[in-house]
């Protein structure tokens, strides 16, 4: 073989091997889909338990870290719609907060990944029991601070924060009036999002303000363009009816 052939021959290997690594790199395109199921998954709630499946053998055969934080959001939101039991929810964050864990070795610096871990350990630690899980707060804490220095303009994490601050007690870092301007701040960035909403509604109904806090339940229930079309129908207009209903027993 020629000089000029075995530099030709190297040449094409090296590109092979480039095209090769770039494809290892690439994340799963059921990551793209999720995106839109997120959003959709009222239509065919069984399509939530599909993408799960298929995002953790793409996980398993190539970690990349978007593949893993999509993954940790596929179980996030199993675990809210599919999971029938406790015990099946707690898996279900469990799994989600490892893959996010696992996608922040190699991305630490990126928000969206940071919230599916903090928002898994959250939902994991609400659904054990908030005394039984106390060991967790601080690194729940400690992942919206981080969140909030990488993204301000990161809507959900001003959710997860809000619900934080409502549901602790006080002694614990719980905090009505830091929970209402966290919600305030994230319905000042998106208006439509309706789970920001319904999280200010029951702020409001614990610091006694119920006219007001009627007035926003009403405004999920309205809403006509919500920022999460899934979301406002299988949780967020459910839990409106039924604080609305709480509020009409207790007047």
């Amino acid at each position: 073989m020629s000089a000029r052939a075995v530099r030709w021959l190297a040449a094409a290997l090296l590109l092979v091997a480039a095209a090769a690594a770039a494809g290892a790199q690439a994340p799963s395109p059921l990551v793209a889909e999720l995106a839109v199921l997120a959003r959709r998954y009222h239509e065919d709630p069984r399509r939530l338990d599909t993408i799960r499946d298929a995002l953790a053998r793409d996980a398993a055969d190539d970690p990349h870290p978007a593949t893993l934080a999509a993954l940790a959001r596929a179980w996030f939101l199993w675990g809210e719609i599919r999971a029938t039991s406790a015990a099946a929810k707690l898996e279900a964050y469990d799994r989600g907060r490892e893959a996010a864990r696992r996608a922040l070795e190699r991305t630490p610096r990126d928000a969206a990944t940071h919230f599916w871990f903090a928002v898994n350990t959250a939902r994991w630690g609400q659904t054990k029991g908030i005394v039984r899980s106390l060991f967790l707060l601080p690194t729940v804490q400690e992942e919206i601070r981080t969140i909030l220095e990488l993204d301000p303009g990161f809507t959900a994490v001003y959710a997860l924060a809000g619900n934080v601050y409502l549901e602790v007690p006080r002694l614990l870092g719980g905090d009505l009036e830091r929970a209402e301007r966290m919600f305030r701040t994230g319905l000042g960035q998106d208006p439509r999002s309706t789970g920001l909403r319904v999280g200010l509604a029951k702020t409001l109904v614990k610091t006694g303000r119920i006219a007001e806090a009627r007035r926003e339940l009403e405004a999920v229930l309205a809403e006509r363009a919500p920022t999460n079309p899934a979301d406002w129908t299988m949780k967020d207009v459910p839990e409106a009816r039924a604080l609305l209903e709480t509020l009409r027993e207790r007047s």
